[in-house]
């Protein structure tokens, strides 16, 4: 989108694309198609390399039927905790819009956003349903606090919205390697991530657009509590969306020493870790939320780097 355009502007034409551009959970997937059938054996559920489980020597070490077996449940769980998430997101925003005034460009673009998040909530669950894999999804904590975290849509939408961020993309960033990679995932799979990646554009592209519109008219004490906050809330929140929870690898039989240097200790995990957030570092900079203090939490946090010159800007592949 141009500099020029304004706010409303850029919200005008990010509704005009949910019209022009949109899915539906069930007549754009070929759900009965016997192609996207999910059969016993199917080699296309072993987790590639792009995925840091699928690299690692201990997965790669198991047998056939248990690769597909974690790698199903594996891919499951991930659409699994994206719904909770969106769960989430639908009810912040009609906390967030409760109070807009008529006329709205935000209103009419974040309806949109909830008309395609529910989508997505029919598409991820009835994946979660054909692979027959038993996930919980999302950590206890955070599907505990399903009905508190919406409230900050309200409250201090600028921490909601910095939530959604945190969440959409590491996992627009994973769905994006996995179709870039050209590995041979199952059909129904790389269906699903194809939509979710084409319409979580959108989300993510208006995210940022309200961040660094609303962050510099936010009073300093805000200003500040959101610096500070920013890196924390990213690193929770990926945790949440791409590292499985304990009850996943206890349910799957994934030892704890094999987690932990999957997520985030070994050195090409802790690069991945810091190139989910190259485009927030980039906005944090832009709306001047990365200063001496809140540096130190990017480092504490393990995902401070050097910030994307372009939104989606390729990660370098040298550490």
């Amino acid at each position: 989108m141009s500099q020029l355009q304004t706010y409303e502007e850029k919200l005008q034409t990010l509704s005009e694309g949910s019209v022009r551009v949109s899915f539906n959970a069930f007549t754009d997937i070929r759900w009965d198609d016997p192609d996207y059938a999910v059969i016993p054996d199917d080699a296309r559920w072993v987790l590639p390399a792009v995925d840091p489980m699928g690299g690692h020597e201990w997965y790669l070490s198991l047998p056939l039927d248990r690769q597909i077996e974690i790698g199903k449940a594996r891919m499951a769980n991930i659409a699994k905790v994206g719904w909770q998430f969106e769960n989430i997101l639908i009810k912040g925003v009609l906390e967030y819009l409760v109070n807009a005034p008529n006329n709205s460009a935000e209103f009419r673009y974040l309806m949109h956003e909830v008309t395609e998040e529910t989508h997505h909530i029919q598409m991820f669950q009835e994946l979660v349903n054909r692979t027959g894999a038993d996930v919980l999804g999302a950590p206890r904590w955070f599907r505990a606090s399903q009905s508190i975290l919406p409230v900050f849509g309200r409250l201090l939408p600028e921490v909601f919205f910095t939530g959604i961020l945190a969440g959409e993309e590491p996992i627009d960033h994973l769905q994006k390697s996995f179709l870039r990679s050209g590995v041979d995932v199952h059909p129904v799979f790389h269906r699903v991530m194809q939509i979710h990646v084409a319409e979580e554009a959108r989300h993510i592209s208006f995210a940022h657009e309200f961040l660094a519109r609303k962050v510099p008219t936010l009073p300093r004490w805000r200003r500040q509590l959101l610096a500070v906050t920013y890196p924390i809330i990213m690193r929770v929140l990926c945790d949440v969306i791409a590292r499985p929870s304990r009850q996943f690898n206890k349910q799957f039989g994934i030892p704890r020493s094999v987690a932990k240097e999957v997520y985030w200790r070994a050195p090409e995990s802790r690069k991945l870790l810091r190139d989910l957030f190259a485009d927030v570092r980039a906005l944090a900079v832009e709306t001047r939320l990365m200063n001496p203090v809140s540096k130190a939490f990017w480092r504490a946090m393990r995902i401070d780097g050097r910030p994307s010159r372009f939104r989606s800007e390729p990660a370098p592949k040298s550490a």
